[in-house]
Protein backbone atom coordinates (compact mmCIF):
# COMPACT_ATOMS: atom_id res chain seq x y z
CA UNK A 1 0.00 0.00 0.00
CA UNK A 2 1.89 3.16 -1.56
CA UNK A 3 -0.14 6.31 -0.02
CA UNK A 4 0.63 9.68 -0.04
CA UNK A 5 1.20 11.48 3.34
CA UNK A 6 -2.81 12.98 3.15
CA UNK A 7 -4.01 9.91 2.36
CA UNK A 8 -2.30 8.69 5.29
CA UNK A 9 -3.99 10.91 7.64
CA UNK A 10 -7.11 9.72 5.97
CA UNK A 11 -6.94 6.71 6.88
CA UNK A 12 -6.03 7.10 10.20
CA UNK A 13 -8.60 9.43 11.01
CA UNK A 14 -11.17 6.47 9.45
CA UNK A 15 -9.82 4.29 11.76
CA UNK A 16 -11.03 6.49 14.73
CA UNK A 17 -14.17 6.69 13.21
CA UNK A 18 -14.88 10.32 12.10
CA UNK A 19 -16.93 11.23 9.23
CA UNK A 20 -16.33 12.56 5.75
CA UNK A 21 -17.13 16.04 7.04
CA UNK A 22 -15.31 15.79 9.91
CA UNK A 23 -11.82 14.64 8.13
CA UNK A 24 -12.46 18.12 5.75
CA UNK A 25 -13.26 19.91 8.92
CA UNK A 26 -9.52 18.48 10.15
CA UNK A 27 -7.47 19.06 7.27
CA UNK A 28 -9.20 22.06 6.09
CA UNK A 29 -10.49 20.68 2.77
CA UNK A 30 -14.09 20.10 1.16
CA UNK A 31 -16.39 16.56 1.86
CA UNK A 32 -16.00 16.38 -1.85
CA UNK A 33 -12.40 16.22 -1.39
CA UNK A 34 -11.86 13.61 1.07
CA UNK A 35 -14.75 11.51 -0.96
CA UNK A 36 -12.43 11.47 -4.04
CA UNK A 37 -8.91 11.17 -2.02
CA UNK A 38 -11.08 7.79 -0.27
CA UNK A 39 -12.03 6.52 -3.68
CA UNK A 40 -8.44 6.68 -4.63
CA UNK A 41 -7.22 5.37 -1.24
CA UNK A 42 -9.56 2.68 -1.31
CA UNK A 43 -8.46 1.13 -5.22
CA UNK A 44 -4.85 1.80 -4.18
CA UNK A 45 -5.97 -0.52 -0.67
CA UNK A 46 -8.23 -3.27 -2.48
CA UNK A 47 -11.12 -2.36 -0.44
CA UNK A 48 -14.32 -1.49 -1.27
CA UNK A 49 -15.58 0.58 1.99
CA UNK A 50 -14.51 2.62 5.07
CA UNK A 51 -14.66 -0.43 7.25
CA UNK A 52 -13.20 -2.80 5.30
CA UNK A 53 -10.21 -0.01 4.79
CA UNK A 54 -9.78 0.27 9.14
CA UNK A 55 -9.74 -3.23 9.02
CA UNK A 56 -6.84 -3.33 7.02
CA UNK A 57 -5.42 -0.69 8.36
CA UNK A 58 -5.30 -2.11 11.71
CA UNK A 59 -3.81 -5.44 10.32
CA UNK A 60 -0.73 -3.30 8.75
CA UNK A 61 -0.72 -1.04 12.11
CA UNK A 62 -1.48 2.25 10.11
CA UNK A 63 -3.68 3.34 12.38
CA UNK A 64 -0.70 3.85 15.83
CA UNK A 65 0.52 7.06 13.88
CA UNK A 66 -1.06 10.35 15.06
CA UNK A 67 -2.17 13.21 12.89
Amino acid sequence: MRLTKRERQIVILIGRGWTNRQIAHKLGTAERTVKNQLTTIYAKCGVSNRVQLALRAHRKKMLTVST
